[in-house]
């Protein structure tokens, strides 16, 4: 009984919990229902909200849509209307042109009819013209007895007889004037380019003399019965001078090269101190390369100061051999210099080319460096710078410096003038002034000596006389033998430097004057 009581009460308790967790699970999914119905309420709310929102932006941008289309279209109304009063008011100003354009067309078509009445007028009057003149020909040859040929020949003669004379003056005239003023020109021209090249000048002398450590070193440079000093001479080619001066020895000389090479040899050896034959040999060998570079570099720094450009290593070698020669006493590579900046000042001044005048001035007087027995140092320049394919502009400017052969350029008158500039500036060769005016005197009275010469001038330097012949005693058959003669005389008589040109002149001339 007991037991099935607590099976009765476990019975009922279990229906119990039944009915209230029934209860209870009904009143939670109450409560959620609840929340999920409120919760889709405030999304709805939220979703008609954004909707909302969203519609009314839409209606907004259409509305600026509707608003800038409806401005697009005014505008383009306003334009299309201006468009249409400019096509207007042209379509008004072309029609006005047009009316104007008939007008003028009309009016030239009255003035094209008068002017071809006009022309058949004047055809009318020429042609009764041409009939009076001929009837006036041939009425003036009747009366004349000549042809219309024969009275034009006559009357071409007498204006041409009445004009000769004034025609000679007005030549005469303007000859005087344009010479007066190229004189005047070509002095302001040599004027400017020598004082913008204005250079000192030093006489390079024949002998250099060699300072000795001590007045022993004398005796050894003599030797022993004088072997080293005769060694010395005969490889050197120069002349030992010793003397009383005090720790001094003298080499003399006239080729510049062989003295420079004597000295660089002698103060090598009193700097060893041994001093015999093979020393001396040694020396002189050592001396010989030397000085050959020291020419090498001469002639490039030459070169370079003077900007020249693209021209054969030998002939570079050859202008710095012009500093180890003179032309009385006047060092030739800087008579160059001073020709080539001469001529290049020249050249500046006349329009001419100026770095072709630099060169052919540099170039002139390589001839001088150049042991030959052919021809003058102009020919042998030349032909040396022909050589080594220098421009024919060179060639010739070098060959004609003195005049020998024609001048086929402006720059080679300019070399010759720069050249003769640069060796008659006073102090610039070693000449005294009584020798050079006594050969200048000489020249001009070798010259008057012959029959018929009324007066001689010599010039550039004594490099050329100029002789005046009267025309009455010397003919032109006769005046080239009086040229050679004269040379022959000068030749026979004179010891001169150089080249002496003769030119003489047979001049006739008729003055008259009017009063």
């Amino acid at each position: 009984m007991q037991y099935l009581f607590y099976l009765i009460c476990a019975g009922v308790g279990a229906l119990i919990g039944y009915f209230i967790s029934n209860h209870l699970v009904r009143k939670s999914g109450e409560g959620i229902l609840a929340a999920a119905k409120q919760q889709e309420k405030e999304i709805l709310d939220e979703a008609r909200a954004a909707a909302q929102e969203e519609l009314q932006k839409a209606q907004k941008k259409a509305k600026e849509i509707r608003d800038k289309e409806l401005n697009d279209k005014k505008n383009a109304d306003r334009e299309l209307q201006k468009r249409r009063q400019e096509i207007e008011k042209l379509e008004t100003h072309l029609t006005s042109r047009l009316e104007k354009v008939d007008v003028r067309a009309e009016n030239l078509e009255k003035r094209a009819d008068l002017l071809r009445e006009k022309e058949s007028e004047l055809d009318k009057l020429k042609k009764d013209s041409v009939d009076i003149i001929e009837q006036q020909k041939k009425e003036l040859e009747r009366v004349a007895g000549l042809s219309p040929e024969q009275a034009r020949e006559q009357l071409m003669k007498k204006i041409e007889d009445e004009l000769q004379y004034e025609i000679a003056l007005k030549v005469n005239e303007a000859e005087q004037k344009i010479k007066s003023s190229a004189d005047k020109k070509s002095r302001e021209v040599l004027a400017t380019s020598i004082q913008r090249c204005a250079t000192d000048h030093t006489i390079d002398p024949i002998v250099t003399v060699v300072e000795l450590p001590s007045e022993e070193m004398k005796g050894r440079i003599i030797g022993r019965e004088g072997r080293n000093i005769r060694a010395f001479e005969s490889l050197t080619g120069v002349d030992v001078i010793i003397d009383d001066t005090p720790e001094a020895v003298v080499l003399s000389s006239f080729d510049p090269i062989k003295r420079e090479v004597a000295r660089v040899t002698l103060e090598n050896l009193t700097l060893d101190g041994r001093i015999h034959p093979a020393k001396i040999e040694e020396m002189y060998e050592k001396a010989q390369k030397e000085v050959h570079l020291r020419i090498k570099e001469a002639g490039e720094q030459t070169m370079l100061a003077l900007g020249i450009q693209s021209i054969h290593q030998e002939l570079v070698e050859i202008v710095g051999r012009l500093n180890y020669r003179t032309s009385y006493g006047q060092n030739v590579l800087q008579h160059s210099i001073e020709v080539a900046n001469l001529a290049s000042n020249l050249a500046a001044e006349i329009g001419a080319d100026i770095q072709l005048a630099r060169r052919a001035g540099l170039l002139h007087d390589i001839g001088k460096v150049i042991e030959s027995d052919e021809g003058n140092h102009a020919k042998l320049g030349a032909d040396f710078a022909r050589k080594f394919q220098e421009s024919p502009k060179v060639v010739n400017a070098i060959a004609a410096h003195h005049e020998d052969v024609p001048f086929e350029t402006p720059e080679a008158v300019l070399i010759a003038a720069a050249d003769a500039i640069s060796a008659s500036r006073r102090g610039a060769r070693s000449e005294s002034l009584e020798a050079y005016i006594k050969r200048l005197v000489d020249l001009e009275t070798i010259a008057k000596s012959f029959k018929g010469v009324s007066s001689a001038y010599a010039i550039q330097a004594g490099r050329e006389i100029r002789v005046m012949v009267s025309p009455e005693e010397i003919d032109d058959i006769s005046a080239p033998k009086v040229c050679r003669d004269i040379v022959k005389k000068i030749e026979s008589d004179m010891e001169y430097p150089g080249q002496v040109k003769v030119v003489l002149i047979r001049e006739t001339r008729s003055v008259e004057v009017a009063h």
